[in-house]
């Protein structure tokens, strides 16, 4: 027999998640919405160092930028997350999970976009500066983007992976999300505590997102491999 009190205890969950990682966000906003003080004075020397770095080293400085295009919002959110939600959903049947992960990693999106208009801090601003780019510094859209993109799509893939598959997808997942954390330091457009930040709230949109998922009353499919063409929940 269904649990009828079974979607409300996931939403909680869901909720609580959300709450217990996105709060060290808030923390950090408040802190750097602060001014002067400790974790200020150590992003700004941390990317001065960053920076002299990767001006150190023209052949860095490139593979920098192309990571930075490379994992750009405008590929990843328009192109790469519905290339695979379509895979997933005609393959693999995984029709739910293709439109759980779109519509988290658009609302995600979207709650990044509103945390830097509320917060306003402006970029680093560095003298021979080696890259730029337009709008507030926290917290890392990047950073936010990959994140959310990154696992959203594992999870939405996992039922489709083999073990080989998955340890592959864990590990592609972890060098995208550190790799735009560490891109956005070095070519120095944002502070350590923005690319902080920018994962944190990823993971609490992720994980939140598919708590709630998980308890919408249907059958999962993680339990086993999805071959092609099974249906979700067959």
């Amino acid at each position: 027999m269904r649990d009828a009190g079974a979607p409300s205890r996931a939403l909680l969950r869901a909720v609580l998640l959300g709450a217990a990682v996105a709060l060290p966000v808030v923390a950090l906003a408040v802190v750097v919405r602060g001014g002067s003080n400790d974790v200020v004075r150590f992003d700004e020397s941390t990317v001065v160092a960053a920076t002299d770095l990767t001006r150190a080293s023209p052949a860095l400085r490139t593979a920098l930028v192309l990571w930075q295009d490379v994992l750009a919002p405008r590929w990843l959110n328009l192109v790469v997350v519905p290339l695979v939600c379509v895979w997933a959903w005609r393959r693999h049947g995984l029709g739910a999970r293709a439109a759980w992960a779109g519509a988290t990693v658009a609302a995600g999106w979207a709650l990044q976009l509103a945390a830097k208009g509320l917060v306003q801090r402006a970029r680093p601003v560095i003298e021979d500066a080696v890259a730029h780019a337009p709008g507030s510094s926290f917290p890392s859209g990047h950073a936010a983007g990959t994140t959310m993109a990154a696992l959203a799509l594992t999870v939405l893939a996992w039922p489709a992976l083999r073990r080989r598959g998955r340890v592959t997808a864990v590990a592609v997942t972890t060098l995208a999300i550190v790799g735009a954390a560490a891109d956005r330091v070095l070519l120095g457009v944002h502070y350590p505590s923005d690319v902080v930040a920018g994962t944190l709230l990823g993971v609490a949109v992720v994980g939140a997102s598919y708590v709630g998922f998980r308890g919408r009353g249907t059958h999962d499919p993680d339990a086993a491999p999805v071959s092609a063409g099974r249906p979700e929940g067959a």
